[in-house]
C-alpha cells in the first residue's frame, strides 16, 4: 500500500529511505537507515522486524541481497511483503511476494531499490527509478525527486496521506552526536510529497550549514544594514554607523538565537547571503 526507494551515496556515504503512502505515518513504518551499514524499507503488512534486524545484518557486513534473504527466510508471510535493500556498498535488493496487491513490483539499479504496491501501474517504480539515476546532488534530494517523479505518475492507487524522508550520516545529526542527519514526516496531510519537499527545503535552510562560496564580507555597507534591521526588531540599541563591531556582532547572534539561525551564523566576518535575505524579508517596515 506504499511506494518506496532505498539509497546510497558513495560520495558521501549517505543511506537513506523515501516513502509515500495512503496510510497514516507512514515513514513510522517503513523507514529504516543506519550509517556504515544500509537502508530498508520494510512494506505490505510490513513485518518491522525487518528493519532493526535487517541494520543488525548489514551492519554485520551481510550483503543486501543476502540480508534480503535470510529476513524472508525467516517470516512465514513473507509472500504478503515487500522489501527494499540498500549496503553501505551501494549493492542494491527488492522483494515483492505474490501475494501482496496489483500493481505491485519493485527494480533496483546502482545504489538504490525501488518497489511498491496497490500502485497504478509499472509506471510509477520506474519513474521513480530513471529520476533516481538522473538527478544529481545529495541523496536526500535525489530520493525525494524520484519519490515526487512516482507521485506524479500516479503513486498508491487508493490516494495521498502521509510520506517520510530519512538519511542516515555517520555524525550527521544536530549537534554531530548521532546519524540521523534528515529525519522528516509528513504524517497527515492531502498532498504529502510536495510537503515534504517545502520542509526539505526548510531543513537545509535551518540545520545545513552555508557553503563557503554563500559568505558574503561584512563590509560598511552591510553592516549598516545588519545594524538597522536588528534595531527595528529590537535586538539592536547603539548606534547605526556601519561599524560591525562587538554589539552589532551580539545582536546578531541573538536575533539568530531566538530565529533558530544559529547553524548558519558561523563567522564573525562574514554572513550568510540566506540569512542576510531572512534579515530583509523580516524586517519590520
Amino acid at each position: 500500500m506504499t511506494f518506496s526507494i532505498v539509497g546510497y551515496d558513495p560520495t558521501t556515504g549517505d543511506l537513506g529511505v523515501a516513502v509515500a503512502s495512503k496510510f497514516l505515518a507512514v515513514g513510522s513504518v517503513v523507514s529504516w537507515a543506519q550509517a556504515g551499514a544500509g537502508a530498508i524499507a520494510t512494506q505490505s503488512y510490513a513485518n518491522l522486524s525487518f528493519g532493526p534486524d535487517g541494520l543488525a545484518l548489514l551492519a554485520q557486513g551481510t550483503s543486501a541481497q543476502a540480508t534480503l534473504e535470510q529476513l524472508l527466510a525467516a517470516d512465514a508471510g513473507r509472500e504478503q511483503r515487500q522489501v527494499g535493500v540498500v549496503d553501505a556498498q551501494g549493492n542494491a535488493a527488492t522483494w515483492t511476494g505474490n501475494a501482496c496487491h496489483s500493481w505491485a513490483g519493485g527494480r533496483t539499479g546502482a545504489g538504490y531499490a525501488a518497489q511498491g504496491n496497490i500502485l497504478t501501474g509499472a509506471d510509477v517504480v520506474e519513474a521513480m527509478a530513471m529520476t533516481f539515476e538522473q538527478t544529481q546532488g545529495e541523496l536526500a534530494e535525489r530520493l525525494l525527486a524520484a519519490l515526487l517523479a512516482g507521485d506524479l505518475a500516479g503513486g498508491d492507487q487508493r490516494g495521498r496521506q502521509s510520506a517520510a524522508l530519512y538519511v542516515a550520516r555517520k555524525g550527521g545529526a544536530y549537534g554531530g552526536v548521532l546519524d540521523r542527519y534528515i529525519d522528516l514526516r509528513v504524517d497527515d496531510h492531502q498532498n504529502p510529497v510536495p510537503e515534504l519537499q517545502r520542509l526539505l527545503e526548510l531543513h537545509r535552510f535551518y540545520l545545513t550549514p552555508p557553503k563557503p562560496e554563500d559568505l558574503l564580507p561584512i563590509d560598511q555597507s552591510i553592516a549598516l544594514e545588519i545594524q538597522t534591521i536588528l534595531q527595528q526588531v529590537g535586538y539592536y540599541q547603539g548606534e547605526c554607523s556601519g561599524n560591525y563591531d562587538a554589539a552589532t556582532h551580539a545582536a546578531l547572534q541573538a536575533y539568530g538565537g531566538v530565529e533558530n539561525l544559529e547553524e548558519r551564523l558561523i563567522s564573525e566576518t562574514h554572513i550568510d547571503q540566506q540569512v542576510l535575505n531572512y534579515l530583509r524579508q523580516h524586517v519590520v517596515r
